[in-house]
């Protein structure tokens, strides 16, 4: 086996990883990235997609984005409780937006864009250890998808594979040193052949529990609804999943159709103890997860990578060290902000087991307090569409 050598090892082929080879390649600086899976199940694993504006801006600078050709703009959202819908127009308010675009369709205009301008990607490619993270060398050894063993060694190793990420021990030390919550209850989410049921996103507070009324195509919806987390995703007859469905969004009578693909989604949050350990960083679900609520996962993962695009950049091109140090602190004030969003928008629109008249009663003012609040109004659409992106690491 004989050590290939490049600037920067990126495990991990999801957006950030991608993204951020990208962004490396613009200031000159090369990149490998490997990935676990191929390039098939990469593309083809649908999962949601509400993109923030500070997102949308980046991605549509890359060579063949289809996010204003095929993405759908959404200028606010939805708030039903009580017998009552409230939007929340983005526009009128602080004149931002979000875009519904699939992660995986984000995925494919990533991966063309980087194949076509020569990047080495490799799919199939198992990571087994990330060493000499001290060192001004770390090496990433694996297995490809020939099962031959790879050896490669950087001057960084950033690690963007996920929440189950290979990377995230060499710098954490354990895969689950971090900060963590588990949620008592679980999304039932539906993929379903039918028209629109709305042109923005429904949020639905009722008094049976919360649904999302979502879409990915004019034939094609997302829906979901508030469940136990051991749930059986084959327990339910399409008919009761829409009655299911019907009785959370009261007053809106949602348009039906064939469910071709079901699932339970669980409800965790994790920050990770470190982001980065010497020349070793984490980044996207590989450094945390939020729950789905506030739509901030993949958002955040971007957020990193232009966090540290800026501090590779300095420390490999003008050998300046001070982005790297003051990386994981510059992260971690946007991902708590976010953490919190998203706690806040699930404790707000579900309901919890345990949960006595008087806590739905203060749920219930809670969302009042939103609505009939310009202010409150506001911080939502400013949380919901994205704070700016910064680059002062």
């Amino acid at each position: 086996m004989t050590a290939e050598r490049t600037r920067v090892a990126i495990v991990g082929a999801g957006p950030a990883g991608l993204l951020l080879s990208h962004m490396l390649a613009e200031a000159g600086i090369d990149s490998i990235i490997v990935d676990s899976r191929d390039r098939e199940s990469i593309e083809s694993t649908i999962r949601a997609g509400i993109l923030e504006q500070g997102t949308v801006e980046l991605l549509e600078k890359i060579p063949h984005s289809r996010v204003h050709e095929i993405g759908d703009r959404h200028d606010g959202i939805e708030l039903h409780f009580d017998d009552e819908a409230h939007r929340i127009d983005f526009k009128t308010l602080i004149d931002r937006s979000v875009w519904l675009y699939p992660q995986h369709e984000v995925l494919k205009d990533l991966i063309a864009a980087r194949l076509e301008a020569g990047q080495d990607l490799r799919f199939g490619a198992r990571v087994t250890a990330v060493e000499g993270a001290e060192t001004d060398t770390p090496r990433v050894l694996g297995t490809d998808a020939d099962g031959n063993d790879f050896e490669i060694v950087a001057d960084f190793v950033v690690g963007a594979d996920g929440s189950h990420s290979a990377v995230r021990p060499t710098v954490t030390g354990s895969r689950s040193s971090g900060h963590f919550r588990e949620y008592p209850f679980a999304w039932f989410g539906v993929l379903a052949e039918a028209p629109m049921s709305a042109e923005e996103l429904i949020y639905s507070n009722s008094p049976d529990g919360f649904a999302l009324i979502s879409q990915r195509s004019p034939s094609v919806q997302r829906m979901y609804f508030q469940c136990d987390p051991l749930t059986d995703p084959e327990s339910l007859s399409e008919s009761e999943i829409w009655d299911i469905l019907q009785r959370r969004t009261p007053g809106h009578d949602l348009e039906e159709g064939h469910i071709f693909q079901r699932d339970v989604l669980r409800f965790r949050s994790f920050v990770a103890s470190e982001l980065r350990h010497g020349r070793v960083a984490l980044v996207g679900d590989a450094a945390h997860t939020v729950p789905p609520t506030g739509a901030k996962g993949m958002n955040l993962a971007i957020a990193d990578v232009v966090l540290l695009n800026e501090a590779l950049r300095r420390l490999l091109t003008e050998n300046d060290a001070s982005g790297i140090d003051n990386y994981s602190e510059a992260a971690r004030k946007r991902i708590w902000k976010s953490q919190h969003f998203s706690w806040w928008m699930t404790s707000m629109l579900h309901l919890q087991p345990e949960a006595s008249e008087f806590d739905r009663l203060r749920q219930l003012g809670e969302l009042r307090s939103v609505v009939d609040s310009e202010a409150g109004q506001k911080y939502l659409a400013e949380a919901y569409t994205g704070w700016p992106l910064r680059t002062d690491v």
